[in-house]
């Protein structure tokens, strides 16, 4: 699983691998934050993971990168106070690497549960245009071993936790974790908190369909929820309701260049409306952001155009 990690992020960009690269890994300190009930969410590096943590042991929303294992079971044992460390259950919102990069070790000692298409992709590994790298194909300790179409509820830790898979959005295999007893939902990358998103093109996402996803998600949130996303910190409706403002001015907004006959360098040096300059602080950039919309919303492949 290293060789594979490691080849993985000799490709990435200059400011991911900076970020992701082993040395800069070593470093990283796995922080534990209590969100409600039996949940509490860890960062470290990569996409957050959410815990249920209690008397049936330890359940895992996501699990970041595999040099971090050692760290993820510190802060999972401080949790349990020392009682255990190994996940009985590892559920993947999604199949990126920064979201699945303990699968092998983790899924050595407990059971992986995913989308289909999460299975499918890890197997098949991707070369990412959009990344500029390529993502090989996972071990197999490394695959869910139980996967659903629609959905699923796991009982444990004295609530229902239901796992549910939403249509085409930042990939084609997203699935969003609501511990109903404790009133807290895991997006996954479905929210990254007020920052560009990252809408994986290759792997099924589109801009509308994120954009339907995160409505949807907000027509049934429960009152007072807190939410885990993807990256970022801890959330609410307020949060996800100024996604969904951002996504729709940007499907208004490039819908209408794309019908002025507008190229994508255009659409770029004229930019997004001044409101969200903040929005572009994050990994995905205003430029990356418009290009990501810009072909979706033409129905292009990343790398079709460069204009």
């Amino acid at each position: 699983m290293k060789k594979l990690f490691l080849s993985a992020l000799l490709l990435l960009p200059g400011a991911a691998l900076a970020q992701f690269d082993p040395a800069s890994l070593a470093k990283v300190q796995v922080k534990s934050s209590a969100v409600a009930g039996n949940v509490h969410m860890l960062e470290g590096a990569g996409g957050n993971i959410g815990v249920s943590a209690g008397p049936d042991g330890i359940l895992i929303v996501d699990d970041q990168f595999e040099p971090l294992v050692p760290k993820i079971r510190e802060a999972l044992g401080k949790l349990t106070k020392g009682k255990n460390k190994k996940p009985e259950y590892v559920l993947n919102t999604h199949w990126h690497f920064d979201h699945t990069g303990s699968n092998a070790v983790f899924g050595r000692e407990g059971t992986i549960v995913a989308h289909k298409h999460v299975r499918t992709r890890l197997i098949n590994g991707l070369e990412s245009a959009a990344l500029g790298m390529k993502i090989p194909p996972a071990p197999k300790e490394a695959l869910p071993v139980i996967t659903y179409d629609q959905g699923l509820s796991i009982f444990f830790n004295g609530e229902e936790i239901q796992v549910t898979h939403l249509p085409a959005g930042h990939t084609d295999g997203d699935s969003i974790v609501y511990f109903t007893g404790s009133n807290v939902l895991h997006m996954g990358d479905l929210f990254t908190g007020e920052k560009y998103p990252f809408i994986d093109l290759e792997s099924g996402g589109s801009l509308e369909g994120y954009l339907r996803n995160v409505e949807q998600v907000l027509q049934t949130l429960p009152a007072g929820v807190k939410i885990i996303p993807g990256h970022g910190a801890i959330s609410g409706r307020e949060g996800l309701e100024n996604v969904a403002g951002m996504l729709r001015d940007t499907v208004a907004l490039v819908k209408g260049k794309l019908a002025a006959g507008k190229t994508l360098e255009q659409v770029k040096a004229e930019g997004m409306p001044e409101k969200y300059k903040s929005w572009g602080d994050g990994f995905i950039k205003p430029d990356q952001w418009l290009t990501t919309a810009y072909l979706s919303l033409s129905g292009q492949k990343p790398g079709a155009t460069k204009k």
